[in-house]
């Protein structure tokens, strides 16, 4: 029997949110979403419980028989390819599954078949993945997805597979380790950037980007700070898209939700550059990395993204 159902699963900092995925549709099965809060600093096993309560409410009722297994959208620093978590204490989460076989467990604690696959992603290449797929860049052969939030995610898309070790992409096919004016990219397009910003203009330190978003009709400074964003980035990115031959660009992650303040920013930094290239904001969010770690499960697609992982 076709085994045509999937989980697909996105480990965020403080929450795992998983759905059941009809691969042959590359749509999600209505009332199968769950979601939960992790406390990421928490023991392994409380973590992996979480994890597993969520995977199993959304496999509920599927029929086993035509189960192929789960697909993770899986932060860094992981072996992707084993299943092994190698967070340190550096990335301020999950240090307790530093060593620990996530696959082996998770799959004891869901008691799965033997047969039944558990297979993992980078959780920016997942989502990158989900538009090419069924997303904003579907139909479009080469697209490049950037994603802002407490980190500044990436990936490079060529004809629904991601592209890591080529002339045309930076290293790891991805932006964040680069350098880029006093540290790296992570530094300037995250969320501690704004907050950093505002704080240094303000006096003020809130918690995050949404909260100072808040405030651009009543404090210039933010329309300053969400501009000089704008500006930073497009001019980052820009020798890059044309290397690639990018024909649209994805914007995802939370900061996408103040796109309306620094898009236009982003747009002509890119149009002052020659670079006329289609830019959407995201529509799918989270469950273009829910699609595309589901994808996983895909026997073809598998096929070709499997030698990739030991590069993520």
């Amino acid at each position: 029997m076709n085994k045509k159902f999937a989980i697909g699963a996105d480990i965020g900092g403080s929450h795992i949110s998983s759905a059941l995925i009809d691969l042959e549709a590359g749509m999600i099965i209505t009332g199968s979403n769950a979601s939960r809060e992790v406390n990421s600093k928490g023991p392994a096993d409380e973590i992996l419980s979480v994890w597993a309560d969520t995977l199993a409410r959304s496999m509920a009722g599927v029929d086993h028989e035509r189960f192929a297994g789960i697909g993770f959208a899986m932060p860094g620093p992981f072996n992707y390819e084993m299943g092994i978590g190698l967070f340190i204490p550096e990335v301020m989460k999950y240090e307790n599954l530093y060593g620990v076989n996530v696959a082996t467990r998770l799959k004891n604690m869901l008691r799965l078949d033997s047969n039944c696959s558990l297979r993992f992603m980078n959780d920016a290449t997942s989502f990158a993945v989900g538009e090419s797929w069924m997303g904003k860049a579907r139909g479009y052969d080469r697209s490049v997805c950037i994603t802002f939030g407490t980190g500044f995610g990436s990936a490079f898309i060529d004809e629904g597979i991601p592209v890591l070790d080529r002339e045309d992409v930076p290293g790891n096919g991805c932006f964040w380790h680069l350098p880029f004016k006093d540290g790296i990219a992570d530094d300037s397009f995250s969320t501690r950037w704004f907050v950093n910003e505002y704080a240094a203009k303000s006096g003020k330190r809130l918690s995050g980007v949404k909260e100072i978003a808040g405030l651009a009709d009543v404090d210039p400074a933010v329309g300053e700070i969400f501009e000089e964003f704008g500006k930073n980035v497009g001019g980052f990115i820009a020798p890059w898209l044309e290397r690639f031959s990018s024909e649209i660009l994805i914007i995802g992650g939370s900061i996408s939700g103040a796109y309306n303040i620094f898009g236009k920013y982003l747009e002509n930094s890119l149009k002052n550059r020659n670079l006329h290239i289609q830019i959407s904001v995201s529509q799918l969010t989270e469950n273009a990395a829910l699609l595309g770690s589901a994808r996983l499960l895909e026997e073809n697609f598998w096929q070709q993204v499997k030698p990739l992982l030991n590069q993520m």
